[in-house]
């Protein structure tokens, strides 16, 4: 199929907005700590460091531009020792020093899942057994039916907070071996059948950037696991509806259904394909920083992204606040990550080959 001239217009606008990404992005690496700052308001104040999250984020662009590759021996070592010396010896975890991570379960599971993803990437590993193996875990992992009880106890009144914490609680079932784990994913496919809308496709409660966003992190247990999403169509036609109609003031609002788009692999119509990608473009521009990162809210870079997504809707269980910056009007690698991912998602969708952002080939030369 031949890429139409609205789709080029909207792949074009997109790639503009990535002038002075790199040289953001060089500024937040600290090449004696060996990891990245979330933010550049995080960087002159002593109590914020560069963390896990933000880290790999970071790692993940140098990926996404063919950069790992070319990365100095030197860096590679830094951001290894980085990731190991973050790992607790007793429980296998991988924490940040804010005492406030530990108190949020999903930061928790996503610091495991984004560590061993990034020391493998870098040719490394752990240090210390993992929870599982050090038998730290918690109860609900001993036995399929413990796992459904918690799964069954999360408060789905927000579909973003609530499919997180199901979908973040699978990466302990990564950790088994295949004999083990069958049982557990069966049972977890049976449950988010049974609670899935069969109207829109979607699960949990709340507007339908909120719900999106759920199915969203749901996508990662079954892409993670090889397993079919139910009920693709519906949750497509969603997607539309929401584009058209809500606004996204979040960049988890203009990731997660292009990442939703990219991994349902629906035959998109040309028409509604540049129409997808056209919204992207322009809501993509509105938190596009002067610093050359973008932000992940239209008002504000969130301190504490954990939270960020609150604003008016209903959030179960409200953890408590993981502040990393000075929450000013700024880029961020939360945001400035997606942002990357949106560019090569909308590429793929398009049928496109793409190469790096312009300008990624100064990374290293940029560094301090």
């Amino acid at each position: 199929m031949t890429t139409s001239t609205g789709v080029w217009e909207g792949l074009e606008k997109i790639d503009i907005l990535f002038e002075g990404f790199f040289p953001w992005l060089a500024g937040q690496y600290d090449p004696e700590k060996g990891g990245f700052y979330y933010a550049r308001s995080s960087i002159p104040n002593r109590l914020y460091e560069p963390d896990i999250e933000s880290t790999s984020q970071a790692l993940n662009i140098l990926i996404r531009n063919n950069l790992l590759k070319d990365i100095p021996s030197q860096m590679a070592d830094k951001m290894i020792a980085f990731y190991q010396q973050k790992q607790d010896s007793v429980t296998g975890y991988f924490l940040d020093e804010n005492p406030s991570m530990k108190k949020d379960e999903v930061m928790v599971h996503r610091a495991l899942s984004y560590s061993l993803g990034a020391l493998g990437k870098l040719g490394s590993k752990p240090r210390y057994p993992l929870p599982l193996m050090a038998k730290t875990a918690p109860d609900y992992v001993k036995t399929p039916e413990n796992y459904l009880e918690k799964w069954k106890s999360i408060d789905m009144r927000n579909s973003w907070r609530g499919c997180d914490l199901l979908g973040s609680s699978c990466v302990y079932i990564g950790e088994m071996n295949e004999a083990d784990r069958r049982p557990f994913l069966e049972e977890a496919q049976r449950y988010l059948k049974s609670i899935q809308d069969p109207v829109t496709g979607l699960w949990g409660k709340g507007s339908l950037y909120v719900r999106i966003s759920g199915t969203f992190k749901l996508h990662g247990f079954y892409s993670r696991f090889n397993l079919p999403m139910p009920n693709t169509e519906k949750i497509y036609q969603s997607l539309l509806t929401c584009l058209r109609t809500e606004e996204a003031y979040d960049m988890c609002y203009i990731r997660n259904p292009i990442n939703l788009l990219s991994y349902i692999k629906q035959d998109i119509p040309q028409r509604e394909l540049e129409e997808i990608i056209r919204i992207t473009a322009e809501n993509m521009k509105k938190l596009k920083r002067p610093d050359g990162g973008f932000s992940r809210e239209s008002g504000r870079s969130p301190s504490a992204p954990n939270v960020a997504q609150v604003k008016g809707e209903y959030y179960p269980d409200m953890p408590e606040a993981v502040h990393l910056s000075e929450g000013l009007f700024e880029g961020d690698m939360n945001a400035s990550t997606q942002a990357v991912l949106i560019r090569q998602q909308c590429n793929e969708l398009a049928g496109e080959n793409y190469g790096p952002i312009y300008g990624s080939s100064n990374f290293y030369k940029l560094l301090k």
